[in-house]
């Protein structure tokens, strides 16, 4: 009897100190705010007047954009209103008396995709997508599949946030989605 003790004792210690981890499994993951220019992105620029100004640029590793006559412009975390101030005032700096500018996205940096899915990898994002709309992108699910939830990993400034989410939530450009596979 009092081994019987002892081995319940050695079987239920170490589940009890599963139960003590003071980090929660999920974090809320924000969806609220204006979409912010990074890495990837494709923006169509404007400046009227100057056509061989006007046309597309790439948001570099940088963060920033790189155009004729004023270089690098950073626009990383701007809004796209944000980013047209900010090549005004580039511009206007000595280049262009009043220059009138608009900025505005033509693609999206990519979304990613793993786990229970068809074909995991990066895949172009379109505005509105949700999480059920990126695992049709990706061929559908696998046969082993968990159909009803996903884990969403998305950059808030500096850190990366997870949240366990179902499948009608919105995701965002740079997402990484990850679809578990269920077991029973």
């Amino acid at each position: 009897m009092r081994w019987l003790r002892l081995l319940l004792l050695l079987l239920v210690l170490p589940l009890s100190a599963c139960a003590l981890s003071a980090r929660p499994s999920t974090y809320q993951v924000d969806t609220k705010g204006p979409y912010a220019l990074d890495t990837g992105d494709v923006v169509r620029i404007t400046v009227y007047g100057e056509p061989e100004l006007t046309k597309s640029y790439r948001v570099e590793d940088s963060g920033a954009l790189a155009m004729p006559l004023v270089g690098l412009v950073k626009v990383r975390g701007k809004t796209t209103e944000m980013a047209a101030a900010a090549i005004t005032a580039a511009l206007a700096a000595g280049y262009i008396r009043e220059p009138s500018v608009a900025v505005e996205i033509e693609t999206y940096r990519p979304f990613f995709i793993q786990g229970a899915v068809k074909n995991g990898g990066q895949f172009p994002y379109v505005y509105g997508m949700t999480v059920r709309a990126a695992i049709s992108t990706a061929g559908g699910f696998a046969d082993t599949a968990e159909r009803t939830r996903a884990i969403v990993y998305r950059r808030q400034g500096t850190e990366m946030i997870k949240s366990v989410v179902d499948l009608d939530f919105p995701i965002y450009p740079g997402d990484t989605l990850v679809i578990s596979e269920r077991w029973l």
